[in-house]
Parts: C-alpha cells; structure tokens; sequence
C-alpha cells in the first residue's frame, strides 16, 4: 500500500517567517500541497482527462509521487478517475469551485482597478464598456496625461459602428442583440455592408478593434475584448488619444499593452480560449 509523507511546511515555518537576518518573508505554506496542487494545474492545462503516466509527466513528477496525491484528491471530489479508461478529470468539487468562482467575480470591479495603471502605462484615457440594454454604454473612464476633449464619459452609449469599443460589440455579441442595436442606431443595413463585415472579420481574429478620425478628426481610439469562463464577451477596454499620439499598429506598443490587459483580465475571469496564453 502506497503512504503519503506527512505534509512538510516551508523553511519559512520553522523560523517565524523571517530569514537569519530578521527579514520579512513570503507567507508559510504547506508544501505538499502545492506539489500535489501540481496535478490538478496540468489536468486544467491538458483540458481533458489524463492517464495515471501522462498526468505525471505533465506535473513534473513520477507515477509512483503523483498516485497518492491522486489518491486523497479523489476522495475530495477534487479529481476522479473513469472506471474503464482509468484516466483522471476533474471531479466534482473541482466544478463546482469552478463555478462558484466565476459568480463571485465581477468583471466591472476587475477592470476599473486595472485602468488608472492602463492609462499611466498608454499615456491615453480608456474605459471600461458594458453591454447595456441599448447597446454598449461606458461604465468607467480613466483620463491619461494627454487631454482628451471628447464628451465621453460614465453612461455615455458607444456607437456599434463607429467606435472602437462599439465595433468590439458588434464583433463579439450576440448577433441578435447587435443587429437590433444597429437598428436603434439607424444602422439597419450596417452588416450586410461587405466593408463593415470584413472590419468585424479582421477584430475577430486580431482582438483589436481600431478607429481613426471617425467620428472627430485628429482623434483616434482602439478597443480590446474581455470574456468570462463560458467564452462570452463580457466587456470592452478601450484606449483614446490624440491620432499622432496613438498608435494604431497591431504589433504597437500601445496595443500590445492594451491587449495584454484585456487578456490578463479575461484569464482572471476563468477564460481559457484562442488568443489566451
């Protein structure tokens, strides 16, 4: 029968938290339990069930060190192993934390505590948009170092056709609910407009929307998506500036930040798709 070592504390543990020069350290943990936290990492990596070998490999372990964290997991619901492949999946205490996470967090709060950060590191203003029942609507601006004279603010509807943030909507909500917005907006023909759906393509498969001198001149925005653990688009982050100062590049540094941001926020909402490393 296979026995596992008694749970070992860090070396923080066995002296207050503070090294031999007094200084602070990290907070003690259980060892153990982050090697065995291990295994359940590589199952939400692989995204589906693992033999006992294949699992192993993937945590950085043996057969024989991962079999009896395996072993309490199951017991806990937290892993379970299916009785004729005998590979291991998550179990049901696995999901059901799952769940529970994904209702507690509210993507709003998340996303207006990243802005002050965004807009210091863009030079820019952004905000943060909702889907609203008329369509998009601003929830949260972030004014940067550079002056934007643009009536945007908390509230303010974001046009599906003619914004950054609005066209993010239009590439990513329900087609549906956009059409209808188009609608409200005066828009009714706007998506069998080749030009405007190849637009929409192109957001899709960049995650960047981009807009340059459309609704003023000399002002220019792009727009990011965020999406929650069941894949839907769950806000928009934008950036706008002064055109000479916003650099509409895919591969810029402005828009490389600005991506980075909605995808970081995306992993903390539970995302795990295409463009989310």
């Amino acid at each position: 029968m296979m026995r596992m070592n008694n749970p070992t504390l860090h070396p923080a543990a066995t002296n207050g938290g503070t090294d031999d020069d007094g200084d602070a350290r990290s907070p003690r943990g259980i060892q153990s339990i982050e090697v065995g936290g291990q295994l359940l990492k590589a199952l939400v990596r692989a995204g589906s069930a693992l033999a006992l070998k294949d699992l192993a490999r993937a945590a950085g372990m043996t057969p024989a060190k991962a079999h009896p964290y395996l072993v309490s997991f199951g017991k806990l619901g937290l892993v379970e192993q299916d009785a004729v492949s005998g590979r291991y999946g998550l179990g049901p205490l696995a999901l059901q934390l799952g769940l529970i996470g994904l209702q507690q967090v509210d993507p709003v709060r998340l996303a207006v505590a990243q802005l002050p950060a965004l807009a210091a590191q863009l030079g820019c203003t952004v905000s943060a948009a909702v889907w609203g029942p008329m369509g998009p609507i601003i929830v949260h601006v972030e004014h940067g170092p550079t002056p934007v004279h643009v009536a945007m603010r908390h509230g303010t509807p974001a046009s599906l056709r003619h914004t950054g943030t609005g066209k993010v909507f239009a590439a990513f909500a329900p087609p549906q609910a956009v059409a209808e917005a188009l609608a409200r907006e005066g828009e009714a023909a706007a998506l069998d407009d080749p030009a405007f759906a190849a637009e929409l393509q192109d957001i899709r498969r960049e995650r960047l929307s981009r807009v340059r001198d459309e609704l003023l001149p000399g002002i220019s925005a792009m727009a990011v998506p965020v999406f929650d653990g069941f894949g839907r688009l769950a806000l928009a982050l934008a950036a706008i500036g002064p055109s000479a100062l916003l650099d509409l590049g895919v591969g810029s540094p402005q828009a490389q930040a600005l991506r980075a941001c909605g995808e970081q926020l995306s992993r903390r909402l539970g995302y795990t798709g295409q463009g989310i490393a």
